[in-house]
């Protein structure tokens, strides 16, 4: 079994990086603004675990925000299939999602983040 040294442990800070999203282009660390962090990792939107957890985050914000924690999703999709899905999630979850999820359609921050295993492909090449 291979060992991936991408992992993050508790207590060291997450990479600061930029990408699009769905609240548009974000930096990580301007976004969280030294608060903690949960950094949802998506293989791709639609998905029926994903919208039902993304969905309970966002009835779940405010708690979040009182306790000094920003939310912020990464699936591997684009903006508009984003804002296509978060639209899907607020009906079918009645709630609105208001935190960002990050788009990363080519898999590079998955893959830099060791979410995903760049050597295993789908049929279009990309890690999974």
């Amino acid at each position: 079994q291979q060992q991936n040294n991408n992992n993050m442990k508790l207590g060291e800070i997450f990479p600061d990086f930029e990408a699009d999203s769905s609240l548009g282009k974000m930096r990580w660390h301007e976004y969280i603004d030294g608060k903690w962090a949960i950094l949802f990792s998506h293989p791709g939107d639609f998905t029926p675990v994903c919208t039902t957890e993304l969905g309970m985050a966002a009835k779940q914000q405010a708690a979040f925000e009182e306790r000094g924690v920003a939310l912020a999703a990464l699936s591997c999709n684009d903006v508009d299939s984003h804002k296509a899905w978060i639209e899907d999630i607020n009906v079918t979850q009645e709630t609105e999602v208001k935190y960002p999820i990050v788009a990363d359609p080519s898999r590079e921050l998955a893959v830099a983040f060791g979410m995903v295993d760049p050597d295993h492909k789908d049929d279009k090449g990309l890690p999974m």
